[in-house]
């Protein structure tokens, strides 16, 4: 603002007015008509940064000046001083931000940190958990409610001294007058146009007091039409461009809503009409619009701005906030209308997403800051809730963006919620919100029936449900008689709703036809699924008072009565079994309507025995009122309709009544299902007559009539049925008197609970930590109670480099396994047994699966296990045991007979129990003498009859049960005679002749137990000859793996011996010059994976290929970021690979051999299948000639031919002869001779002129003058001859590395065919040195067999490339390579040795010279001695200058120190002092020893990649020591050179070459290039060269996700979430998966890692996402695949997504893993693999990442 508007106190002019004005609200609202519609929404809009500051300048600044009174900034600074800061964060979350929360500390799971106050925190060491947010809540640092201890971070905590005072702040009377009085004005401004309708006129203060015609059409976003409706409805109507189309809907999306036209209103009631009518075509429902006047649309979007800036100002003082409190908490009594906070809650539902957010975070940062306004924006919440509600439920956005989602900032504060409870009475509230919304689901009955139900809205009425789990997630401790009375009060109303859910879609037995429609049943399950933690904190809140217990106790007894879901149709009957008589009436589950809803009778089983637990049960009024008959009679009916259905005969009411019962007996459900199910039928067993409860069990399992012997049947499936409900029964009643580990049941705590779950469920496989998370029900707080048990009850096992860490049940308590523990599923049950039977075994144990000890039941259930004493069922084990006695295989089965003999163990353990713990006279508990007794004279006592089936074949598997339940009987019977069971064990209970019949059936068991063994023995022998005649017939078909792999002692014989001499074993060892060893004959058979025809490779039969893949590699780039380019004059790459290998091409193979045209066929096949599957593109990319190895699955793109090696045995007297003439300098002359006579043959006038060529010869030769043909009179001989197979598998693999490495269209006829061949020959050389060095492996011996085989194919076919390609070329290329080291031969723009890599130099030498041979009439090639020589001589060159290429490139040699004392030292400094001399450099007195161990260390590298090379080249065999590791570096160094015809002391060549390197060194050194890189103008690589490994990763997770945290997208300045992603090469942090950063790639939009890949990898990347804890590997724009991250968790697993949240720490070898995944290039075939894995349904849009 200019000065000359201010006036002299430093007021503007119109604050100045406000101030004096009499009515300051009328003035400040006419200012603002002036100035809002000449900012805001112009035909013309300003730039943002102008428009900016005319914002702060002539609106903000004013409004500040008139709230301070004076100048802002002098009002700002007074106002610091007078406060402090608060201790509350308030930090409101975006969605996907990081959040934290104490497991120990928080009093529920909603209470969180964010990223910086947990840091900041002592929560930190703590057992935390992460988590993403899904938006809209805030940090709770500071608010002493939400946590047990340590409520402030570091930052948040003011000290003791200053806690309870920093939110006092008040501010001077006179500035909180102005704050009330301008808050009042501009809240009510802001609420106005909030809550704007499109038929309102602006209010008389704010009318223009001139109309213009200017109106916009406002469209709002929605969740119906998707992006493309919105891009095709917009195109159709207000006539504009797709991307102008594109950018209105993503804002759209994005804040709400968004003017798209401005006009008149006419035309903007046009465009209106069209755009409603266009999206109607497309959706039943048509687009929301609105027309709004200009002046309207400035207000609104100004009425924003102040949102923003009145958070700015609450955000200065405490004081500003508790004004801006008041005023938006007032009620507008005047006007008869809500508060202002009201109206903007009200209207929610009907604001757009940019409105919303400004309110709900004006809304956190002052009244959910203030504890006393917190309460009366509750209690104004609470108020509103039932329409807040429906709004939300009509409503068609997110939760996360609704004024409802506030209720988890109100209802978890414990002190408000029962302030709630007592004021409002908030539960019923949320209660009758429910039942209103739910009310139009209720039948005639008053019972929910939820057929055709709208899930949509049901999902949301849901939500409702965690409302109430929050107003009672911490139950009180102190109950106040008004704090009773209203629970009370709400816990009737919730009865009501369980009312309605008692009995709902009660399910009847489908006879004859199949159900023809399935019946809906998730609403009742996902209803049941979100009550299950109320029910228990209703019941916990309960137990905390004695009073409520019992009241509660009597109203729901009340309304269960009152219930009448499937009545009875019959009057009682009587039913005599065991001279006992049951008065009861009759009903038939499988006949008549039953339903597994019950929640009303499982509540007051629970509340039951809550009351027996705390001992309130003697309270209980008129005790004999209550008739557990008919109390557990729907419990019952329940458990028998699952026993039912797993015996089938509910097959016809299809798969729906299957998942009901799955779910009620699954860990989601059962806690308030299942579990209180057989708590009530315990309960019954308890206060009933055992013999009435056991035939009210028999009736409703209608076997009453069966065991009574009154019925019988020869329909089969009659028999199955009666069979399997007897198991059902059974195990029933296995449960009832077994299942004690109840609180309240027994002495037993909840942890001892826990305990015995997480055994058994180990008792099934060792398992991982979130497996058995899964398998333990959560509790309120999403606890399971796991991590306080597990170390008591498991040993843990730590992962691998896969997988994951496992716990194993200690040995000790094994002894608690119950093979009938009622938590197992079927496939559980017997998962279990059979693990348990195998570890017996195991241990020589027999394989009886005993009954376990069980605790004592307390006092009022201890009459359960007279169940097992009683006449009934011993009749029933009668029955059961009869029958298999009879042995009719259809009257039972081997499961039924195992849990009789279950029962008869426990009833055996419960006696023994009470006779150790009592006196026989007081022990009541008969079983043992009724089961001797009952039945005996018939000989069918159930003692008698265990051992009659003891000896049944078809129960051969019961016998060792069979055993322990007649030795339990022994034991028994002594303690009731009180003798010694040992001596009366020893001699068994049967008679004398009978005792040894059983020694002689033992005998014979014995002998036939031998017998079986001895059988098993020579079985196991027979079965490992097979499988080692199989290896070696494997080992013989696949030779060539094997033969490479090193035999100690055998390969260094020599190959053939020279008569003349008798050679040393180690002089072989050489693989050029004149004493190279000889290339041993070596037979290669192969067996190709196709057709299993084995073929030997002969250069003259068809070929035979190995798979491969050509991909481009960044792996040892010098120069991350930065790829070549490809020109195309020859003179840069390829011809010359620069050092930085900033992109090279390497070619791997999986080592599969198939015949070429084996391989025709099979690619053919596979281009044909695979066009018809779907997303087939992502997996492999047919256009580009991919496909998956027939064998290993790993992606290839061609095929390597198969090259046999040369038989060769060398002539040493020829090559000693020949090396007295051919010397370096005479080679150079013969090579200079034949290339210039080549040249004038190829009329090539583009090369260097005579006179350059005469200078090389006068220069560097010493001796006559050689003619063109001097080059042959050395040895020559015919080139090898290759089938017509094998040159065609030569083309192919060639033109794919040419159209791979240089991304060009497949031409072989290119001139750099071959190049690209020698390129990716050296570059996989170098690759796979890289990976051995880094590993620690020896140079030979260390590599994978496919590594080896690919290899050397690629070797040989990189070196067979020359006869395939135009011999001009060949040389044309010799001819300019070698032109990097003699100059003089070179042409123009020659690379100095700075801008070479000097191994790819090397190879394309020694694959090239061979072409000078060439003659025009004859093929020929060199002799094996003229090789050898012209090897020698190239490598001798290429490592002088390699040497010079590292002393030039070193900067930093120590200085001499004292006498060099070496020859070695000498040399290198004479060499050291030449080069610095030839560079003008000045020559300070550098160590030579220095110089030398530099030097050794820098060409290294070379000279193991140059062993790599020849050994593949030549297959001569290296020496040992490159065998091994443990040979010392210098040993090493030695070896690598007396292996490469190389002195020790490398700096020897420089001597015995001093008349020929000396003038090459000057050219070398005075190259222009090299001087600008020694002053430090270019950039050189240090040698050895930088070993690349993937980024250093924080050890603790949370680290990254703190990084993750403060990142800034650089091209977006928005809050919307984003996804941050580390790339693990270079540790780049993208923006990933956002609009913001999508950039062009070949004319393509791709995302940043899309991008960011194409430099960094070359198209293959590795990224971290950072907030998804999961690896992404990508290979192109198209195909990528997740990979899990190597973070794990303290029990060993990975987390994706978070979505446990434990603490993450980074696995080392996992990361290693990574790594060689990366440096073995492996990533393509990770990616294939894992896509060949996962049936593609839906194409994933990698390159959008």
């Amino acid at each position: 603002m200019a000065d000359g508007e201010r006036s002299s106190d430093g007021l503007q002019d119109p604050t100045k007015e406000w101030l004096e004005a009499a009515d300051s609200r009328a003035e400040l609202l006419h200012y603002l008509r002036e100035q809002v519609p000449q900012i805001f929404c112009l035909k013309k809009e300003f730039g943002p940064q102008e428009k900016e500051e005319i914002i702060q300048s002539r609106l903000f600044h004013p409004l500040e000046c008139f709230l301070f009174g004076e100048d802002p900034l002098e009002g700002l600074e007074k106002l610091k001083h007078g406060s402090a800061s608060s201790q509350l964060c308030g930090r409101v979350f975006k969605e996907g931000e990081t959040v934290y929360s104490c497991r120990d500390c928080a009093i529920d799971p909603t209470c969180v940190l964010c990223m910086d106050c947990f840091q900041n925190s002592v929560h930190k060491s703590h057992r935390y958990k992460m988590h993403a947010s899904s938006g809209g809540g805030f940090c709770d640092c500071g608010d002493v409610e939400a946590w047990k201890i340590g409520p402030c971070c570091s930052k948040h905590d003011p000290g003791a001294a200053t806690a309870m005072v920093t939110d006092e702040c008040v501010l001077e009377p006179e500035l909180y007058a102005r704050a009330e009085k301008l808050f009042q004005v501009l809240l009510q401004y802001l609420t106005d146009f909030l809550v704007w309708e499109e038929s309102f006129d602006l209010q008389a203060e704010l009318q223009p007091r001139q109309k213009e015609n200017a109106y916009y059409c406002v469209l709002y976003n929605d969740e119906h039409h998707s992006y493309d409706h919105v891009i095709y409805t917009l195109q159709r109507s207000v006539n504009c461009d797709q991307t102008e189309a594109q950018t209105h809907t993503a804002l759209i999306d994005k804040e709400g809503r968004r003017a798209v036209k401005r006009g008149t209103l006419r035309s903007c009631q046009q465009a209106k009409d069209l755009i409603k009518t266009n999206s109607e075509h497309i959706s039943m429902q048509s687009l929301r619009v609105e027309i709004l006047h200009a002046a309207v649309m400035a207000h609104q979007t100004f009425a924003l701005r102040l949102g923003s800036w009145f958070q700015k100002i609450i955000g200065y003082s405490a004081g500003f906030r508790q004004a801006f409190c008041q005023v938006a908490l007032e009620p507008d009594t005047d006007r008869d209308l809500p508060c202002l906070i009201s109206r903007l809650m009200l209207h929610d539902a009907r604001m757009y997403k940019g409105a919303r957010k400004i309110v709900h975070e004006l809304i956190f940062c002052s009244m959910l800051m203030e504890t006393d306004f917190k309460r009366h924006f509750a209690i104004e919440f609470t108020k509103h809730y039932k329409r807040l509600q429906k709004d939300f439920i009509n409503d068609d956005h997110e939760r996360n963006i609704s004024i409802t989602a506030l209720s988890v900032q109100i209802f978890t504060v414990p002190t408000l919620a029962r302030q709630l409870i007592e004021d409002g009475n908030v539960i019923k509230v949320v209660v009758d919100t429910v039942m209103e919304l739910l009310r139009e689901h209720l039948d005639d009955n008053n019972r929910f029936f939820f057929l055709g139900y709208n899930s949509e809205k049901f999902s949301r009425i849901q939500v409702i449900f965690h409302d109430l789990r929050y107003i009672l997630i911490s139950k009180p401790s102190t109950w106040t008689d008004e704090l009773r009375r209203q629970f009370l009060k709400g816990f009737k109303v919730f009865l009501g709703l369980l009312k309605c859910m008692q009995g709902m879609e009660e399910v009847k037995r489908q006879f004859g036809q199949h159900i023809a429609v399935e019946p809906e049943w998730e609403a009742g399950f996902s209803l049941q699924i979100q009550l299950r933690h109320i029910l228990a904190m209703f019941q916990d809140w309960c137990s905390s008072d004695d009073e409520i217990l019992l009241l509660a106790f009597k109203e729901c007894h009340k309304d269960l009565m009152q219930c009448n879901n499937q009545p009875f149709r019959r009057e009682p009957t009587d039913y005599y079994m065991c001279k006992h008589i049951l008065h009861v009436r009759p009903y038939k589950v499988s006949q008549e309507p039953v339903s597994i809803h019950l929640p009303i009778s499982r509540l007051l089983a629970g509340l039951y025995v809550l009351l027996c637990k705390t001992g309130a049960i003697v309270h209980l009024d008129n005790p004999e009122i209550y008739d557990f008959t008919q109390l557990v009679e729907h419990p019952l009916r329940c458990v028998v309709l699952a026993a039912q259905v797993s015996a089938e005969m509910w097959r016809r009411n299809g798969l729906s009544l299957v998942s009901q019962v799955y779910y009620y007996q699954d860990v989601k459900c059962r806690d308030e299902m299942y579990d209180k199910d057989i708590l009530m039928l315990q309960i019954a067993a308890s206060k009933m007559d055992p013999n009435h409860f056991l035939m009210l069990i028999l009736l409703r399992f209608e076997l009453f009539d069966y065991f009574n012997g009154s019925c019988s049947s020869k329909d089969q499936d009659e028999l199955i049925q009666w069979n399997r409900l007897t198991e059902e029964m059974l195990y029933l009643l296995i449960v009832i008197v077994g299942e004690r580990f109840v609180p309240g049941i027994s002495q037993v705590t909840r942890e001892d609970v826990t305990m015995r779950e997480v055994i058994h469920l180990l008792c099934i496989e060792p398992m991982a930590h979130s497996s058995l998370v899964k398998g333990l029900p959560e509790n309120e707080s999403h606890e399971t109670g796991l991590e306080t048990v597990i170390s008591k009850v498991a040993t843990f096992k730590k992962p691998g480099v896969s997988g994951h860490g496992l716990y194993g049940v200690k040995k000790e308590l094994l002894v608690e396994f119950n093979p009938f523990f009622y938590h197992y599923s079927r496939s559980q049950h017997s998962k279990a047994e059979e693990s348990q039977k195998k570890r017996r075994t195991q241990e020589g144990n027999d394989k009886a699966l005993r009954p376990p000890v069980p605790p004592a039941f307390c006092p009022a259930f201890s009459n359960i296990v007279h169940l097992f004493c009683c006449d009934v069922i011993i009749h029933i084990l009668r029955r059961v045991l009869q029958r298999a006695a009879e042995d009719r295989a259809t009257h039972w089965t081997e499961a039924m007979i195992q849990r009789a003999l279950h029962v008869i163990g426990q009833a055996l353990l419960e006696e023994k129990t009470q006779l150790e713990d009592s006196t026989v006279e007081e022990v009541t508990f008969d079983f043992s003498l009724k089961a001797r007794r009952i039945g005996s004279e018939h000989g069918k006592s159930v003692f008698l009859l265990l051992s009659k089936i003891k000896a049944l074949p078809s129960l051969e598997a019961q016998k060792d049960m069979v055993k322990w339940v007649l030795q339990m009987f022994e034991i028994v019977k002594c303690l009731r005679e009180k003798s010694s069971p040992t001596a009366s064990m020893s001699v068994d209970t049967t008679k004398p002749e009978e005792v040894t019949k059983n020694n002689s059936v033992q005998d014979k068991e014995k002998a036939e137990r031998k017998r079986k063994a001895e059988a098993a023995k020579l079985h196991r022998q027979k079965i490992m000859a097979q499988m080692s005649a199989m290896q070696k017939n494997f080992i013989e078909s696949n030779k060539m793996l094997y033969d490479n792999m090193p035999d100690s002692g055998t390969h260094g014989e020599p190959a053939a011996v020279v008569e003349s001499c008798a050679m040393e074993q180690r002089e072989l060892c050489v693989a050029i010059g004149p004493q190279r060893g000889s290339t041993p004959a070596e037979r290669e058979v192969l067996t190709c994976i196709l057709c299993q025809e084995e073929q030997e490779v002969v250069a003259q039969r068809p070929a035979m290929v190995l798979t491969a893949c050509v991909q481009r590699s960044t792996v040892l780039t010098q120069c991350r970021g930065k790829i070549v380019t490809n020109r195309g004059d020859g003179t840069t790459y390829p011809l010359f690979m620069p050092p930085e290998l900033s992109v090279g091409t390497h070619t791997g193979s999986c080592g599969h051999v198939m015949h070429a045209i084996c391989w025709q066929k099979y690619f053919e096949a596979v281009q044909n299948t695979t066009r018809n599957r779907l997303h087939a593109e992502l997996i492999i990319d047919l256009e580009n000639g991919e496909y998956l190895c027939p064998l290993c699955k790993s992606l290839c793109n061609t095929v390597v031919p198969l090259i046999p090696l040369e038989p060769l045995i060398f002539n040493y007297e020829n090559a000693e002869i020949i090396g007295q003439h051919l010397t370096m300098p005479r080679w150079i002359q013969i090579l200079s001779a034949r290339i210039k006579g080549l040249k004038s043959v190829t009329q090539d006038n583009d090369c260097s002129t005579e006179g350059n060529s005469s200078e090389v010869e006068t220069g560097l030769c010493g001796q006559g003058q050689p003619d063109f043909r001097s080059i042959l009179s050395y040895g020559v001989q015919e080139p090898r001859k290759f089938s017509d197979s094998i040159v065609e598998m030569l083309v192919v693999c060639a033109t794919t590395v040419h159209r791979v490495g240089l991304q060009t269209p497949p031409n072989e006829l290119c001139p750099r065919v071959p190049l690209m061949a020698w390129n990716t020959c050296a570059f996989t050389i170098q690759a796979i040195e890289n990976i051995l060095q880094a590993e620690g492996k020896s140079l030979f011996g260390s590599l994978q067999n496919r590594q080896l085989a690919g290899l050397k194919a690629i070797v040989q076919f990189s070196a067979s490339q020359r006869l395939k390609s135009p011999q001009t070329i060949i040389q044309r290329h010799f001819t300019d390579m070698l032109g990097a080291l003699l100059p003089v031969l070179s042409r123009k723009n020659n690379p100095s040795l700075l801008e070479v890599d000097f191994f790819h130099l090397l190879v394309g030498l020694v694959l090239s010279i061979p072409s000078l041979y060439q003659e025009e009439a004859v093929d020929l090639q060199p002799s094996a001695v003229s090789s050898a020589y012209n090897h020698l001589h190239i490598l001798h060159l290429v490592t002088m200058a390699h040497i010079v290429q590292v002393v030039l490139s070193s900067t930093d040699f120590n200085l001499v120190a004292g006498g060099e004392d070496t020859d070695e030292a000498r040399a290198a400094a004479e060499l050291y002092i030449t080069v610095s001399q030839n560079t003008g450099r000045l020559v300070p007195d550098v160590s030579g020893s220095s110089v030398a161990e530099k030097v050794k260390r820098g060409i290294e590298p070379f000279l193991r990649c140059a062993a790599l090379f020849f050994n593949c080249l030549t297959g001569v065999h290296p020496p040992e020591e490159l065998f091994s590791t443990s040979v010392t570096s210098q040993g090493q160094m030695e070896a690598l050179c007396s292996y490469l015809a190389l002195p020790s002391n490398v700096f020897q060549l420089f001597q015995e070459h001093r008349d020929t390197i000396n003038p090459l060194l000057q050219r070398w050194c005075g190259s222009p290039a090299i001087t600008k890189a020694l002053k430090g103008k270019t950039q050189t690589v240090r040698y050895p060269r930088r070993r690349n490994r993937l980024i250093d990763l924080p050890e603790d997770y949370s680290a990254l996700l703190n990084q993750a945290s403060h990142f800034q997208c650089p091209k977006s300045t928005d809050d919307e979430r984003k996804h941050p992603t580390l790339c693990l090469f270079c540790g780049a942090m993208l923006c990933s998966q956002s609009s913001c950063c999508l950039s062009q790639l070949d004319g393509e939009d791709v995302g940043a890692c899309t991008a960011h890949a194409a430099t960094c990898g070359a198209g293959v990347g590795m990224f971290l996402r950072i907030r998804e804890c999961e690896i992404i590997l990508m290979a192109s724009k198209t195909r990528g695949s997740t990979y899990p991250a190597p973070y794990l968790d303290d029990y060993g697993e990975t987390d994706p997504h978070l979505g446990r949240g434990n603490p993450l720490h980074l696995c080392p070898e996992r990361y290693r893993k990574l790594n060689q995944l990366w440096q073995q290039h492996c990533i393509l075939e990770e990616i294939a693999r894992s896509l060949e894995v996962v049936n593609v349904m839906y194409a994933f849009e990698w390159q959008m990442l």
